[in-house]
């Protein structure tokens, strides 16, 4: 195999063309990923009877852990929206911050809604919510929209089981540990969540948008009666809270202490902690849900939550190929290496993710590719560890979210939802991932230095 410097031309060529084929030749993730996957390990030296079984190897072994979670995620994530789920978790967060706080209280309802609803429709979902509370309140519809894309943002690239965040845990090896990466991620997201919030009460004391001026053509209440009859706030976020829950448990049951012992409660927790049964679970809440079973909500609903699901297994497991030809060559050890000289720790996954996040626009392509390209680096850069892997997670979503601009859709939907035109959006949205992306990295960094 091909050795020395050429090592890392080879990888900057690859990374290089997944960014252009992307975002300026328009290829669609999944076919940019197997190409520079075959095009590495050629370049690289593989023996040639090898590629294909090294790509096979490594797309079905990420998609072995998490394709089930996924595609059970995205439907639990589409059961929550048709069904006006999201709409009772919006109003019981309302309830509990008040309408003194509506910018707290949209940053607080994106952060939950996120957790199982991709960020550009939790946005459509609650845009609804936002004009009328904005209007009802008489806040800035700019820090009002700006403060529900950014809570959205934070559990988007942060906490499993959104796609991105698990696929990175699946690929550093924290398939066992996911209940830590939630609690971790969770937490800093928080952190996250509140940097958006701020960013967003500044933006609104200087920009306006036309929805500031524009008067209001359908009532929140208008939006509810088009649900018919809502859930409770029980049976809205128990498909979230109890898989989320059942994985904490299963997590903290394997601990070397055992808190459980080692009999039967052991044996219950580890089965219901795997995050395949508890989504299962998850799933079956979610049922509840259902305004009625028949063939548009039991085939309908589902087949769009598999629909979705599709591309971003499709894209997940061309990045796990990718990752397993980087593994197989000399590629990873050469850069850690090298880099190892520069001492960039935590701070490596962090600058890699943005640059990828930045030039080509998808946090989900920005997670996968990252954490394959970092997964052989971990030893050379002291993040082996259980939650030096966790915390190198933290650091990959935190550049996956830095930064969303025009080669983003989730920009496009913050922009034309919230009535902002671009230059606005420049200076209030697209800065407001920038200045989540660095809190949340000095957070990570922080945390490095007390945990590793």
């Amino acid at each position: 195999m091909v050795q020395g410097p050429i090592l890392l031309v080879i990888l900057l060529l690859g990374i290089g063309f997944i960014v252009l084929s992307t975002s300026k030749w328009k290829l669609h993730p999944f076919i940019s990923l197997l190409i520079a996957a075959y095009g590495i390990a050629f370049a690289a030296g593989m023996p040639v009877l090898k590629i294909g079984q090294t790509i096979r190897n490594g797309f079905g072994g990420i998609l072995n852990y998490i394709g089930i979670v996924i595609i059970l995620g995205t439907i639990i994530g589409t059961i929550l929206e048709k069904s006006g789920a999201a709409i009772t978790m919006a109003d019981t967060v309302l309830k509990v911050v008040g309408e003194k706080r509506p910018g707290l209280a949209m940053s607080i309802i994106g952060y939950i809604v996120s957790i199982p609803v991709f960020c550009d429709s939790g946005y459509v979902i609650l845009s609804s919510l936002k004009k009328s509370l904005a209007k009802r309140t008489k806040s800035s519809a700019v820090m009002m929209s700006v403060a529900l894309a950014t809570g959205l943002y934070a559990t988007h690239t942060l906490v499993p089981p959104t796609p991105g965040p698990i696929a990175a845990a699946g690929n550093l090896g924290l398939e066992n540990s996911l209940g830590l990466v939630i609690i971790v991620g969770l937490i800093v997201s928080i952190i996250t969540m509140l940097a958006g919030y701020f960013w967003a009460t500044l933006c609104g004391k200087k920009y306006k948008s036309a929805e500031d001026l524009e008067e209001l053509t359908i009532s929140y209440e208008d939006v509810k009666k088009q649900y018919g009859n809502l859930p409770s706030p029980s049976k809205a976020f128990a498909p979230i809270i109890v898989p989320i829950v059942l994985i904490t448990l299963g997590s903290i049951a394997n601990f070397p202490t055992h808190p459980f012992g080692e009999g039967t409660l052991f044996t219950i927790f580890s089965f219901l902690g795997k995050p395949i049964n508890a989504l299962f679970i998850g799933f079956f809440f979610a049922l509840s849900l259902l305004p009625k079973l028949d063939e548009e909500t039991l085939s309908g609903w589902i087949g769009e939550g598999l629909k979705s699901a599709a591309i971003i297994i499709m894209v997940t497991g061309a990045g796990g190929a990718l990752g397993q030809v980087l593994k197989s060559t000399p590629i990873g050890n050469y850069l850690g290496t090298t880099l190892a000289k520069y001492h960039l720790g935590i701070f490596l996954p962090f600058i890699i993710a943005a640059a990828l996040k930045t030039a080509q626009g998808s946090s989900t392509v920005a997670l996968v590719t990252t954490s394959a390209l970092v997964a052989p680096l971990l030893s050379t850069l002291g993040l082996a560890s259980e939650m030096g892997r966790v915390l190198t997670v933290m650091a990959i979503g935190a550049g996956a979210m830095t930064v969303s601009h025009a080669n983003d859709s989730f920009f496009w939907v913050v922009t034309q939802f919230s009535g902002m035109d671009v230059s606005t959006a420049y200076k209030s949205q697209t800065l407001a991932t920038l200045v989540q992306g660095l809190v949340t990295i000095t957070v990570v960094s922080i945390l490095s230095f007390i945990l590793i």
